[in-house]
């Protein structure tokens, strides 16, 4: 059974804040992996909503804090429709605070997002006396949850709140979808910098108090060449106008320009444009700046505020995408800004860095990586591990993975009650006696075997001792072993389900993909993937002697499994070293070119020989 996921949050797009970018990216990342996630928030329904996505209408606001009279209700219907497994609560929400108050919602095992603390304000009173009556139930909920997820070390460190907390806390950092780049007709034509302006700086945020907007008007008055564009909206757009015609010299044009709230594609654009991205924020309130992960996809460096506490510098500084300025300290922002205006390469540099380690650590699919593990943590895949306990053979087949194999049997026990069969292919190291030791039943040949053949001994074990499915792991640990529930949950509606890797592959591989997409007809995106699942009808064709006879477990096995009227099904999945293709039949032109031809070849064999849907293996 799949994991069912009801997230209540604040808002969502297309109201663009941090806290709603990732909300929405997370969702489709999660649903790309076989999770049922859901949603509730605040907003009015709009005609195109998906069905997962429910709006409760806003009746007004108090003290930045939406007030939704109709959320208690909705709450309760939403778990009564959707039946999550899990409750996951976006924090800082005042609506999230229902559950504690719902007999249906305590029956549900919940999680915590911690966003942000609710800061102390200096700046806005109200904000400080509305969280006296806000705390106690904060920290009930905080109770309440089984595991709370901090965006950041250091906001995890400084967060009052939490330090009761720190047993039940992990640190998760948020991540972003990658964008493609937005059409340049889609974009205002007033969202520009004036063609004499050497340095385009832009910010972007809400016009509140704590963003520090007026820092950044100030620093960048008085500097030539040097222009700003603040996007967003808010409640200081008056006082930060009346600033900018304060602080314009006399018979000058004004270096910075409000241009209002923006749609994601003009967001984009200017991040794309712009030289330097600025976040003065200037409180806690701002907990990481998913703002900045936007800017470093398009290779902008960030210069922010060193504000204590705050994630927002950890992010630049683990990134080592751009530069801190002492807080509110406008000798240094001009300075480190000047500094960026004259060194072209440096800003290259920290952009360059900012995107490798974007795409290292903060993309949305590390994010939900780390949640599933979470989830599976605090029992959530209970109904799948139910129906998966004793019908599920993980095999693993291997040689001479010593360093390894203990960790990764644990890990996939650990997701799935599933028997764990190791492989092993005559190793010289210690790892038969790893995985013995680790309770995983253990078979070793007489004769050393291709990978394939390794894979068919499992599948015979397994279709031999009654299991109903099977799942393929392969031992050098290519692919996110967390993922195996999504790879499970495929075969509801499929006979075998291929995971496929959606990085970037090499020029060699993505022409030879596209043309066994065209001879093979099958429309797969990774023919060679390892990582697999079975169930028993797939099982008793897998282990025909025609498959025998086949060396590799990919094309000759997909197109045999297809003339059988096997469906298959392609699930993207990630890799842990993106970076690095081991498949061997990629390590040389000589064997690429070998192995495109006789794949070619079998191709050619199977589309006239043989005719899809027919079954020869029956089940038995």
């Amino acid at each position: 059974m799949t994991l069912r996921i009801l997230h209540v949050g604040k808002f969502f797009p297309p109201y663009m804040g941090g806290m709603e970018v990732f909300l929405a990216d997370l969702i489709e990342a999660q649903r790309s992996q076989g999770i049922e996630a859901f949603a509730l928030v605040h907003g009015t329904p709009l005609p195109d909503d998906p069905h997962w996505l429910i709006r409760v209408p806003v009746q007004f606001n108090l003290v930045y804090a939406p007030i939704a009279i109709g959320f208690r209700s909705a709450l309760g219907r939403a778990i009564r429709t959707f039946q999550p497994d899990v409750l996951h609560l976006h924090l800082p929400n005042n609506s999230a605070l229902w559950t504690l108050t719902l007999p249906a919602a305590r029956k549900v095992p919940c999680v915590v997002h911690w966003h942000s603390d609710v800061v102390m304000s200096d700046i806005k009173w109200s904000v400080a006396l509305a969280y006296f009556l806000y705390r106690p139930f904060e920290f009930a909920i905080l109770d309440r949850a089984h595991k709370v997820f901090a965006t950041s070390p250091p906001y995890l460190e400084a967060s009052p709140p939490l330090q009761a907390w720190r047993d039940k806390c992990s640190v998760v950092p948020l991540g972003i979808k990658l964008r493609k780049p937005p059409l340049p007709s889609s974009v205002r034509s007033d969202l520009s910098w004036k063609p004499t302006t050497k340095l385009k700086l832009l910010s972007i945020g809400r016009l509140t108090y704590y963003k520090g907007f007026e820092t950044l008007i100030r620093a960048v008055q008085e500097m030539q060449g040097v222009e700003l564009l603040i996007a967003g909206e808010g409640e200081l757009h008056e006082a930060l106008q009346a600033l900018i015609q304060a602080t314009t010299p006399a018979g000058g044009a004004p270096a910075v320009t409000l241009v209002g709230s923006v749609r994601d594609e003009e967001k984009h654009t200017l991040l794309r444009e712009c030289d330097v991205f600025c976040l003065a924020s200037r409180e806690r309130t701002e907990a990481f700046g998913v703002v900045l992960l936007e800017a470093m996809q398009h290779r902008r460096p960030c210069i922010v505020s060193d504000l204590p506490g705050s994630g927002m510098p950890w992010v630049v500084g683990q990134a080592r995408a751009g530069l801190h300025v002492p807080l509110e300290d406008l000798e240094s922002w001009r300075s480190n800004i000047a500094r960026l205006q004259h060194n072209t390469r440096l800003r290259m540099q920290l952009g360059e860095a900012g995107y490798r380690v974007l795409m290292e650590r903060f993309r949305i699919e590390h994010c939900e990586r780390a949640l599933a593990k979470h989830y599976q943590q605090v029992g959530i895949g209970s109904s799948l591990k139910a129906g998966t306990a004793s019908r599920v053979l993980v095999i693993i087949a291997t040689h001479n993975h010593a360093p390894h194999i203990n960790e990764l049997i644990n890990r996939a026990r650990s997701l799935v009650n599933a028997d764990i069969l190791v492989v092993d292919n005559n190793s010289t190291d210690a790892t038969q006696t790893l995985a013995e030791t680790a309770q995983a039943r253990v078979i070793t040949p007489l004769l050393r075997m291709t990978t394939w053949g390794r894979l068919q001994t499992g599948i015979q074990h397994a279709y031999a001792s009654g299991y109903e499915s099977v799942v393929a792991i392969d031992a050098e640990g290519r692919y996110e072993v967390e993922e195996l529930p999504a790879l499970l949950a495929h075969l509801q509606d499929a006979d075998v389900a291929v995971a496929y890797f959606s990085g970037d592959h090499s020029i060699a591989r993505r022409v030879a993909w596209q043309w066994f997409r065209w001879t093979t007809r099958l429309g797969m995106r990774d023919f060679v993937s390892g990582f697999r699942a079975y169930n028993r009808s797939a099982m008793r064709v897998a282990i025909s002697a025609e498959a025998t006879l086949l060396d590799y477990q990919d094309i000759g096995t997909l197109l045999l499994l297809r003339s059988n009227g096997m469906r298959l099904s392609e699930v993207p999945l990630s890799m842990q070293t993106p970076k690095t293709d081991r498949t061997k039949i990629f390590r040389s032109w000589m064997n690429a070119t070998l192995y495109v031809v006789m794949s070619s070849l079998l191709s050619l064999a199977y589309a006239l020989n043989t005719v899809p849907g027919k079954k020869k293996y029956e089940n038995k």
